[in-house]
């Protein structure tokens, strides 16, 4: 497979002053007077032709510092960037815009700054703009334009710029779905013609449905690099940990996924349909899901909840305990079931179930026990009406005659 990116032992550091008064001191006086802040610390990686890489972590890690030094807009303090070919970045929107030109010539100006000819934007600039959907603004000044407007123009001109790497940081949580999926749509395509995307977001749905690989970074190191659905467990840990005032939370060296206090203590998950009187389920099915826990102390308030993910990794639905107002005591030494009976509504395929145990509405309070693939399942087959898609959103279907559109307001 083809090499388009080396990132070799990049590390970059900051000094940071109380004051300009200290600046000016270690100016003057030959002596120290600033602290080192480490944004990223011997980071190393690869990539390759068609792959998306996507980056993780919480604020702080250092994901754009890493960003904009792989772009070229800051240097490393120390280590190498090899590149073999083209990248154009989606940092920060207005970034390479004139707010006082209109959007078509910051077309131009845009495309210049990332690589363009003028030749070669005038081969797309139609495109460009039509893409953006943008319409009579593009024929308005940038400084008209809404954050998601901006947003548009700078996708739609990098998409068409043809690089070899395109990085995207957040720039797709502006738009309205809409468009943000049309920008999904085109970045696969993309890759089919192997272009290389470096993709960073909050949102772990995207992240699963993109990334080939994901990388998570930690106060500016890589903790792991490896498949989406696994550093993203790994995430989901470490924001567990983080917000475990107790530093309780803990993970099971057996059971990668599985991390908590494991104070409460989820045992095994089980889901049969009640037709089927097993895990091969067909769509529109009753069916139950139990959640057999052990309490190893007494643990007051607590939630039960529960995660279905499809093959992909996509969360398809949740819900918990807390959310339908059942309160839950724990004793120690006891055993509980916790049944949830739901209608599966959901499409054909393979799916696993995440659960957990914690305190309030989510596992950020108090986790005792967080386990992913608690149990899987198969939905094989559609009772009732036949529907294409993730879930059967049941509709009631009328139909009419009406003298016009109008008449109809």
């Amino acid at each position: 497979m083809e090499k388009v990116l080396e990132v070799r032992n990049i590390t970059k550091i900051y000094k940071t002053y109380k004051n300009n008064t200290a600046r000016l001191k270690e100016v003057f006086l030959n002596q120290s007077f600033h602290k080192e802040f480490i944004a990223n610390n011997n980071i190393s990686f690869q990539l390759y032709s068609g792959e998306t890489l996507g980056i993780i972590g919480v604020n702080g890690a250092g994901k754009s510092t890493l960003l904009k030094i792989i772009s070229g807009v800051i240097v490393p303090t120390s280590g190498d960037i090899m590149k073999y070919g083209r990248v154009t970045a989606l940092l920060e929107l207005g970034t390479g815009f004139n707010d006082e030109m209109i959007g078509y010539d910051n077309i131009y100006l845009n495309g210049t700054l990332i690589g363009m000819s003028r030749q070669a934007i005038d081969k797309v600039i139609d495109e460009i703009i039509a893409f953006s959907e943008l319409g009579d603004y593009i024929d308005e000044p940038i400084r008209t334009y809404s954050s998601g407007m901006k947003m548009r123009l700078a996708f739609s001109i990098a998409i068409f710029s043809e690089p070899k790497i395109l990085i995207v940081d957040e720039a797709l949580s502006v738009g309205d779905a809409h468009f943000s999926a049309k920008c999904t749509q085109a970045l696969k395509l993309r890759k089919e013609k192997n272009m290389s995307i470096i993709y960073v977001s909050h949102d772990l749905n995207s992240l699963k449905l993109l990334c080939d690989r994901v990388i998570m970074l930690n106060q500016g190191k890589i903790v792991n690099d490896g498949s989406p659905e696994n550093v993203i467990n790994d995430y989901n840990f470490l924001i567990s940990q983080l917000n475990d005032n107790k530093e309780k939370v803990t993970s099971k060296e057996t059971q990668k996924s599985s991390f908590g206090s494991f104070d409460v203590e989820i045992k095994k998950v089980t889901i049969k349909g009640e037709n089927s009187k097993s895990n091969i389920i067909s769509s529109g099915e009753e069916s139950s899901i139990e959640v057999f826990i052990d309490a190893n102390k007494d643990m007051p308030n607590m939630t039960v909840g529960l995660l279905i993910r499809d093959r992909f990794g996509q969360d398809v639905f949740g819900t918990n305990t807390y959310y339908h107002k059942l309160i839950l005591d724990f004793k120690t030494d006891q055993h509980y079931v916790c049944t949830f009976k739901l209608t599966l509504n959901i499409g054909v395929g393979k799916y696993s179930i995440t659960a957990a145990v914690h305190s309030e509405k989510t596992h950020l309070n108090d986790c005792s026990h967080w386990l992913d693939y608690a149990a899987d399942f198969e939905v094989a087959g559609i009772c009732g009406e036949q529907f294409v898609g993730l879930c059967r959103l049941e509709p009631r279907v009328s139909f009419s005659s009406i003298q016009s559109l109008e008449s109809d307001h």
